[in-house]
């Protein structure tokens, strides 16, 4: 019990007094890795405490990693690492170049003695519950990117209501939580209205929308816009061994579907940007320069993963539309 001093009238909650007296004492090596903590109950009697306020000091050591608990036995400490302030769990679905922007710009933005832990769920549901449940207690803020998973918002309410944030998308089961998402129906639209002056000159819209990771918004904005201004338009699934449709006009999610056009067009001796056109999804580098220019409708992934550090740091409870742009190039 000596490793915890507890004063009255000190102006600091009792709890981050339990908080302050062990990470001195870990900083002192009076604690080292290994060490069993007094038992809340012990802490309870010997300073008049709640059960209560000695949980919340020890659940802040443990979400930040610093101890943990064995059911039955008591709690431990895990790491010295004292001046980790925040543990987040951070769930994405893949790893590809969009969400490498986000998590880059996240963590420049996010500041020092952050711990950040990546995970990925693979478009997997029972991966997704596992992680979620296997994480949950152990950190103190929640990133979750849900994508169109069905049946995952019970997973995320499980989790400590206040620490959680939702990333990317976002849906009517998941309002009650902050969000930094995308806003796809709305995007899509805008985006080929802004782009309109050009693509009048096309007879046909062709999206290829596989449907399994793309989110359903870009489909349903897709068919808004073609019904608003009645213009002839395709869903296809896949693009295999079609041929390309001269005087069509292209809008590709995936990108292995923009390489099997861009293919397939050299193989028909088809001049993009004239014979046909596309619109791809997502900005990358490789598309400024890839058939001299690929034309993208884009979030900004570095403005998100910015604004997520903000949300984190200032505590802001918002769901926040990520903006959206057209960006032509001669593949329009």
């Amino acid at each position: 019990m000596k490793i915890i001093s507890i004063q009255n009238n000190l102006g600091i909650p009792k709890y981050k007094q339990i908080i302050q007296s062990i990470e001195k004492a870990i900083e002192e090596e009076k604690l080292t890795k290994g060490d069993r903590l007094p038992s809340v109950n012990k802490v309870c009697l010997a300073f008049s405490l709640s059960r209560d306020t000695v949980l919340l000091g020890y659940d802040d050591l443990k979400k930040r990693g610093i101890i943990f608990a064995i059911p039955g036995k008591g709690y431990y400490v895990k790491s010295v690492e004292i001046t980790i302030k925040q543990k987040i769990f951070l769930l994405f679905d893949e790893l590809n170049i969009f969400k490498e922007d986000i998590y880059n710009s996240f963590l420049k933005h996010i500041g020092k003695n952050v711990q950040v832990d990546i995970f990925f769920h693979h478009f997997n549901v029972q991966v997704f519950q596992k992680l979620i449940n296997d994480s949950n207690g152990n950190y103190t803020k929640y990133i979750i990117m849900p994508t169109n998973l069905i049946d995952v918002a019970a997973s995320i309410k499980t989790l400590p209501v206040n620490d959680v944030i939702i990333l990317d998308q976002t849906n009517d089961e998941l309002k009650s939580f902050p969000a930094i998402y995308q806003n796809h129906k709305k995007d899509i639209f805008e985006g080929l209205y802004k782009g309109k002056s050009r693509l009048n000159k096309y007879k046909q819209f062709i999206m290829i929308f596989p449907g399994f990771r793309e989110p359903l918004g870009m489909k349903i904005g897709f068919e808004n816009f073609c019904s608003e201004y009645a213009i002839d338009y395709e869903i296809i699934n896949e693009f295999s061994d079609n041929e390309i449709v001269i005087g069509g006009v292209y809008i590709i999610p995936n990108d292995r579907d923009l390489v099997r056009v861009i293919e397939k067009a050299r193989q028909q001796n088809l001049k993009l940007g004239t014979d046909f056109g596309i619109i791809s999804y997502n900005e990358t580098p490789l598309k400024k320069v890839v058939s001299n220019g690929i034309t993208t409708i884009s979030t900004d992934f570095t403005a998100m993963g910015k604004l997520l550090a903000q949300m984190v740091l200032t505590g802001k409870k918002e769901q926040i539309e990520n903006k959206s742009a057209l960006i032509i190039r001669n593949s329009l």
